[in-house]
């Protein structure tokens, strides 16, 4: 049954003047589309892309589901539109999540709700979604991770299990200079101590996540991305995103 699923690699640009917006994301379709259940929205975390769901598109859609899984900007295969390291607007969760939603409504063209699903810092997107769009979302699931904001990210931030919170957000170009050209032995610390299943990281795996984490400004983008927490805190706590409560 799975011949009958067709997954598509694609690339929409929000923005085509500088700086540069083009999201890439990965399609797979239902295969009947008049049978079609709907639309899935997976959002990956750090240290992945997009690539972290490529086990689960097919048998979503082989049970009636569009499925999308976009490069956050600034991800992946997702162009890098960065400034200085000051420069959070980009990476604020609010605009991630504004990125994927003018994504999936103006160049996908999806007219129903969504089913939003996000793991680790794409949980924090996801939730930035629901709560900017709500009428535009069936459902949102997400985990593991704290959310900005709340009495658990505040009491957790500073902890020794997310240390990497501060090395990658309080000076993003001296974190940048000491990880460049060592990913390897930096993305394999996540993999190898943070996963509930450490097999599901062969070489080839961790070889494809070095090759994206290795393009030029993707260290950057990812580091920046922790940089706006207290943003988001702030988005977060003082109802910045009010349309979601």
């Amino acid at each position: 049954m799975s011949a009958s699923i067709k997954t598509f690699n694609r690339a929409a640009y929000l923005k085509q003047e500088d700086p540069e917006v083009r999201i890439h994301y990965v399609e797979s379709l239902p295969p009947n589309s008049e049978q079609k259940k709907g639309t899935i929205l997976l959002i990956h975390g750090f240290p992945e892309t997009s690539y972290q769901f490529r086990h689960v598109m097919t048998p979503l859609a082989q049970a009636g589901y569009h499925v999308i899984a976009p490069d956050k900007t600034g991800h992946g295969f997702s162009s890098k539109p960065i400034g200085n390291t000051h420069q959070q607007d980009p990476f604020t969760k609010r605009s991630l999540a504004n990125d994927l939603h003018e994504l999936v409504t103006k160049h996908i063209g999806v007219k129903e709700k969504v089913h939003v699903v996000g793991h680790d810092i794409g949980g924090m997107v996801a939730h930035a979604y629901v709560c900017q769009f709500p009428e535009d979302v069936a459902s949102v699931t997400w985990g593991e991770c704290p959310l900005p904001g709340s009495t658990l990210y505040d009491s957790e931030r500073h902890s020794r299990q997310l240390w990497h919170f501060d090395f990658q957000s309080h000076n993003p170009d001296i974190a940048v200079a000491l990880v460049q050209g060592k990913e390897r032995i930096y993305l394999k610390h996540f993999y190898d101590r943070l996963t509930q299943n450490q097999a599901a990281f062969t070489p080839d795996v961790v070889d494809f996540y070095v090759m994206q984490f290795s393009m030029p400004d993707a260290l950057r983008c990812g580091f920046l991305t922790y940089r706006a927490f207290e943003t988001d805190a702030e988005d977060n706590r003082n109802g910045g995103m009010r349309r979601g409560r």
